[in-house]
């Protein structure tokens, strides 16, 4: 998959069979699209083009809004290349470039820089100013500009209708399961290893301290979750995720997302970490001593593992 954060870097082709979107998470509803864009390509001799925005429109336009995302950009354009698609075209979305009619951008956009000849979009999509542009108004440009549209159907993506508002929601209350099933696949965050004060190691139970840059990025409630990590040079690992800001071990409350990973001990400081989350053990709480809290700790590792899927370890 060839990829574009600069749109004027993309050649206008001939046979371009394209969909728009914020593409957030990827969902299995997104991937239906993309599936059938690939699809449609293949019919018609063409090729398959996805257009994407970044940073995501409520970013720009309700930046004084608390808002997270479900993906960051890199995570988005790894997402996408796993359907495969022929191109990823990123638009830089600016103010300036919310005020495009709907007519500018099929214009400018999917005609003039593109050159659609098949559109395909999910149900209720909209697009340009002020979301004016639809399905309908689509088809009425179609002819005038020389492409086909075609939608998906609601209930041809899901009965209950997969959205990533749904799945924020869902990640929001802490229902891991729900927007999993979502996704069609677990979570997942990355970030950096960076040093923390290892009371953890002093439980018997290490954790890699995670950082993550994108402030935007959802990150589940307070909490312990059975997780995959994924570190490089290594092959699936397993992880007892935490959430919160350790109440039971420090007075200053400072949020933390940290992991043991499971029958593992080595000096990871520094390298990218990426976390799968799988299933909410349980929410964070404060304990009478450390006492407590490792012998709660021991029982969370026994349900992680189950959860995973492996033994307990002895």
């Amino acid at each position: 998959m060839r990829v574009y954060k600069n749109i004027d870097d993309f050649k206008k082709i001939k046979n371009a069979v394209v969909t728009t979107g914020t593409f957030d998470g990827v969902h299995l509803g997104h991937i239906k699209i993309l599936r059938r864009l690939n699809e449609l390509a293949q019919l018609e001799k063409g090729e398959s083009v996805v257009i994407t925005f970044w940073p995501h429109p409520r970013l720009v336009l309700n930046h004084q809004e608390p808002f997270s995302l479900l993906s960051t950009l890199e995570e988005r354009i790894d997402l996408i290349r796993k359907i495969p698609i022929d191109h990823l075209v990123v638009i830089d979305f600016t103010s300036s470039f919310s005020e495009l009619t709907s007519v500018e951008f099929i214009q400018n956009i999917l005609v003039d820089k593109i050159g659609t000849k098949k559109l395909v979009i999910g149900y209720d999509h909209r697009f340009g100013k002020n979301r004016e542009g639809s399905f309908e108004s689509l088809n009425q440009n179609a002819s005038r500009y020389g492409f086909n549209v075609e939608e998906i159907p609601r209930q041809d993506v899901d009965q209950v209708g997969i959205s990533s508002t749904e799945i924020r929601k869902a990640l929001e209350r802490g229902v891991i399961s729900l927007a999993n099933h979502y996704l069609g696949r677990g979570y997942s965050f990355r970030g950096e290893v960076v040093e923390g004060d290892r009371i953890g190691r002093t439980l018997g139970y290490p954790t890699a301290n995670i950082y993550i840059s994108e402030t935007y990025k959802l990150i589940p409630p307070d909490g312990i979750y059975a997780c995959w990590v994924y570190l490089p040079s290594y092959t699936k690992l397993k992880g007892m995720l935490y959430i919160g800001n350790r109440p039971t071990v420090s007075q200053e409350l400072k949020h933390s997302i940290e992991v043991n990973i499971l029958d593992f001990d080595e000096q990871i400081y520094g390298q990218p970490i990426e976390v799968e989350i799988i299933q909410k053990v349980r929410g964070d709480q404060v304990f009478p001593s450390l006492d407590d809290l490792k012998i709660q700790m021991q029982q969370d590792e026994k349900e992680t593992r189950a959860i995973l899927g492996i033994s307990i370890r002895c």
